[in-house]
């Protein structure tokens, strides 16, 4: 059988199954295990697997994101930790952005008694938490409103983002991937992303450990873009290293 043919064969039969051993492939395909980890690297390679330690599994693919309300508690204790630690990456005297999201939402929490800061956000919520933080400027992109995530998005956030320049950007995503990068599902929602990347001089992500290894339809930015990876102690340390590897700085709280 042909190299191609195997890979196509290895890649159906994982996804009748979802997952195999690397002993298991070896057996139904009659070839050595070395023949196999081949295999797998070259398919893992074009985004269509993920592999584990002896073994591979179907990439996830997150297609859509929940509503607020029912993201909110959600891995709270892990957001509560990540946004923690964001927090104590801001300085005194910083302009930063803060997406909307669940989790960046603990990140203004933990500001609240900061001083000489200026926060740009797109976010109603995280504004909120900030009204009554006497020595923290906070900015509202504008935008339209969208009530499920109380976040503000379209052409007047765009046109926003693009006139402002901070140290600090702190971005949520439903989806990271290890080849592709920051990921959404909303094509609508991927220009504002954008625009705080370009604003901002350090990207830092925040996101909970299940969205590590998430594949989705859009790609926001490559990893490239990426200064720092802020997740839960919860990720396993294989989902980390080609963060790590591709230098981008990866705190795990």
């Amino acid at each position: 059988m042909l190299p191609a043919e195997r890979k196509r064969r290895i890649l159906d039969y994982v996804r009748r199954h979802n997952t195999a051993s690397i002993s298991t492939l070896a057996k139904e395909f009659r070839v050595h295990e070395a023949t196999i980890r081949r295999d797998l690297s070259e398919i893992e390679q074009e985004g269509s697997l993920k592999r584990t330690h002896g073994g591979v599994v179907i990439e996830a693919w997150t297609n859509d994101e929940p509503s607020f309300n029912e993201r909110s508690n959600q891995n709270l204790d892990q957001k509560m930790r990540i946004g923690r630690k964001a927090a104590s990456l801001v300085e005194d005297g910083d302009h930063i952005i803060i997406d909307s999201g669940t989790t960046t939402l603990h990140i203004a929490r933990n500001l609240v008694h900061r001083s000489n800061i200026t926060v740009v956000t797109n976010d109603i919520n995280v504004a909120a938490e900030l009204r009554d933080a006497p020595k923290v400027k906070v900015i509202l992109t504008g935008g339209e409103l969208y009530p499920s995530s109380y976040m503000l998005n379209g052409m007047l956030t765009d046109h926003a983002l693009k006139s402002l320049h901070v140290i600090k950007a702190f971005i949520g995503t439903p989806a990271l991937h290890p080849q592709h990068g920051l990921m959404h599902p909303e094509a609508q929602l991927v220009p504002a992303k954008q625009g705080m990347i370009r604003a901002a001089r350090e990207i830092i992500v925040v996101t909970d450990d299940r969205k590590i290894g998430k594949l989705s339809l859009h790609t926001v930015a490559p990893n490239s873009e990426i200064h720092t990876l802020i997740t839960g102690e919860e990720a396993a340390e294989e989902d980390l290293k080609p963060f790590r590897d591709g230098g981008i700085t990866v705190y795990t709280v």
